[in-house]
């Protein structure tokens, strides 16, 4: 039986699960099923099922360990339980239609589903991070020190680069039994973090980049829900998902500029009367097979930023999402 992985930190309102924070719940769901909390496992039980499907082969270079890739989604605001689990399934099926082996989970944090609830969301999510800390990446670090080679990664869109940034922070001012874990790929899909904080100098960010092997900020001049004229919004600085990174990232930090695939991708919408496309620019992403493909290699990690093939290189953007 097909099954999902998710961390929701909802809390239990009659029987379901609600738009406040709560306490983690480790959630093995059958596919095709929304979230219950009947659904619920231990932690340990979560995690070993986790591994085990997260394995695909064996790593030469560690006496055959086992081998694989949990990549941990974490999902932005004004999304229901609901939206979460189908943006997780459409991840995940995109990913593996491209060559993913891994598998992917998610941590849901407790936002709204209502557009208009917007600062009351990213208040939820600041008061979650620590459990991403504490239910996620403690777990994780615990499990760096077995023998296996599971890379672990990140991809927070819209708000979740939010949640994810302060939950690297918060592992760094807790006592954590392991504090040397390393995520392998952090990704920012549209992400709802200022671009000056991830300027190299910027202490918001210091930790991001010290327990990331490589840090991928994919943004979109485009984007509408970034807009500083968003009144729901409104005196929030330049995000990075829209501007892009700041002139100093560190060097481990790259930005991939979608800009221009998003108008390609608008046009062949508007000729095609899809109703269905992300005219704002904000989630289009998930329904590109070209950013599939550029995910997938930064997740395999085995070229370097600059010769991943679906990119290329921009005098003034840097590097940017092909449109052909």
């Amino acid at each position: 039986m097909e099954v999902d992985f998710v961390i929701s930190t909802r809390r239990i309102v009659r029987g379901e699960f609600g738009s406040e924070p709560g306490s983690s719940r480790y959630l093995i769901v059958p596919r095709e099923e929304n979230p219950q909390p009947g659904h619920g496992v231990s932690a340990a039980v979560w995690v070993n099922q986790i591994q085990s499907s997260a394995t695909w082969g064996e790593d030469p270079r560690r006496g055959g360990a086992p081998r694989g890739d949990i990549l941990f989604f974490v999902h932005g605001f004004n999304n229901t339980q609901q939206d979460m689990i189908r943006r997780h399934r459409l991840i995940e099926a995109n990913l593996k239609a491209k060559g993913f082996k891994g598998v992917v989970a998610s941590f849901d944090w407790p936002s709204a589903g209502v557009a208009l609830n917007y600062l009351e969301d990213r208040h939820d999510a600041k008061q979650v991070a620590g459990e991403l800390v504490d239910g996620g990446i403690r777990m994780l670090a615990k499990g760096q020190q077995c023998d296996c080679s599971i890379n672990v990664h990140t991809l927070g869109h819209s708000t979740g680069a939010y949640v994810i940034r302060e939950a690297f922070d918060d592992a760094d001012d807790t006592a954590l039994d392991n504090n040397a874990w390393i995520i392998s790929q952090t990704v920012f899909v549209a992400g709802d973090v200022s671009s000056d904080s991830l300027s190299a100098s910027n202490p918001s960010s210091e930790a991001l980049y010290r327990h990331s092997t490589r840090v991928t900020n994919y943004s979109n001049r485009f984007d509408s829900v970034l807009k500083l004229s968003n009144a729901k919004r409104v005196g929030l600085a330049p995000r990075a998902g829209r501007v892009g990174l700041p002139p100093d990232p560190p060097d481990k930090a790259v930005n991939v500029d979608c800009s221009d695939r998003f108008e390609q991708q608008m046009e062949n919408a508007e000729r095609d009367s899809d109703s269905n496309f992300d005219r704002s620019g904000h989630s289009w992403y998930f329904n590109d097979p070209r950013f599939y493909e550029d995910l997938l290699e930064t997740l395999k990690g085995d070229v370097d930023r600059d010769r991943i093939p679906t990119r290329r290189p921009d005098a003034q953007l840097g590097l940017v999402l092909r449109t052909e």
